[in-house]
């Protein structure tokens, strides 16, 4: 009697540990969804800052020297903003 009480306790611990590791399996695919998400979304705001930037340096070539100061300036806020995406890409 006492065995199959032991086993019965052993059964009930295995049953909690199975419940704890299904709470957090979902858990956990609900934070890889997640992050899927907002990589999508950088993805995509990284392509448009890559478009504006290409834009950018087609039209210096049309510039005179206060303007290629001005635009060199822009393209460095875009070029800081592509590294904090990437690196937000790679976390």
């Amino acid at each position: 009697m006492q065995e199959l009480s032991l086993l019965n306790d052993k059964l009930d611990a295995l049953l909690k540990k199975y419940a704890l590791m299904q709470a957090e399996n979902n858990r956990l695919r609900t934070t890889v969804a997640d992050q899927k998400k907002e990589i999508e979304a950088l993805s995509g705001k990284l392509t448009l800052l890559e478009e504006n930037l290409m834009a950018a340096q087609m039209s210096t070539s049309l510039l005179n020297e206060t303007d290629k100061e001005v635009v060199k300036k822009q393209l460095d806020t875009v070029l800081g903003e592509i590294d904090k995406l990437l690196a937000t890409l790679n976390d």
